[in-house]
């Protein structure tokens, strides 16, 4: 009995052997789990280019974009990028030194990748990271100019909504913003909406022009996403209450 309890806490430390990490691969977990964020923070619904992933990819602290391949998140097997992330971690020891590694992933940008989907090692590319230009911002509703230009109207007065257009011509806004208007029971209500995505909330503003009231305003961010009707003419004219 005696022997034996001598001989566990050796067979303890051969077992323990095996599953000890140097330094260099727990800092090249600690890049793993870099690129793994990264991904997670790439992950949308949302259908993008290749060169927009880029481009969110490389704004990401820490993370190098080395490579992109495919056309489109919606698109076949989606965006592949390689990025390259830094780990760093302490040697096990009498006297641990700080371990720091640069190494490179394979991060899969579809609607069709599991959440937390852990980075896959791979070889780095050569050359220098890529460099994206910013998307273009989406064109915006002047809606300052909105609110100034559109008529007043006295009490008892008439809506004219050849006027109204009138105004809303005169803007010279963007031709991708999606301008309607419609008459009901004296008042003018307008919607005024850039172009959509489909999954994100729109930034639509709406207005109504009436016998003593004019008023300028966005719909709440819950309208405003796809199917909820808030930005809709609809809208304007009998909006919806506040969401809950």
């Amino acid at each position: 009995m005696r022997r034996l309890l001598l001989l566990a806490p050796v067979l303890l430390a051969l077992t323990g052997c095996g599953v000890i990490q140097s330094g260099d691969e727990k800092a090249t977990d600690a890049a793993r789990a870099e690129a793994t964020r990264a991904g997670m923070r790439l992950d949308s619904q949302r259908p993008r280019t290749a060169d927009e992933v880029g481009y969110a990819a490389s704004t990401l602290d820490g993370v190098e974009v080395l490579r992109v391949t495919g056309a489109a998140t919606h698109d076949g097997d989606g965006v592949e990028l390689i990025v390259r992330t830094t780990g760093t971690a302490l040697e096990s020891g009498l006297d641990p030194q700080t371990i720091t590694v640069r190494r490179c992933f394979a991060l899969r940008v579809s609607p069709r990748t599991e959440w937390g989907e852990e980075a896959r090692e791979t070889d780095c590319p050569d050359g220098p990271p890529l460099r994206f230009a910013p998307p273009p911002e989406p064109p915006q509703v002047p809606f300052d100019a909105v609110g100034s230009r559109l008529p007043r109207v006295p009490e008892g007065g008439r809506v004219d909504e050849a006027e109204v257009r009138r105004v809303l011509a005169s803007l010279d806004m963007d031709p991708a913003i999606t301008t309607q208007v419609k008459t009901e029971d004296g008042r003018v209500g307008i919607l005024l909406s850039p172009p959509s995505d489909g999954y994100s909330p729109t930034d639509c503003v709406l207005a109504v022009v009436a016998p003593g009231d004019t008023s300028v305003w966005m719909p709440s961010r819950m309208q405003r996403m796809p199917g909820e009707g808030g930005c809709s003419v609809g809208n304007a004219l009998h909006p919806l209450p506040p969401p809950h």
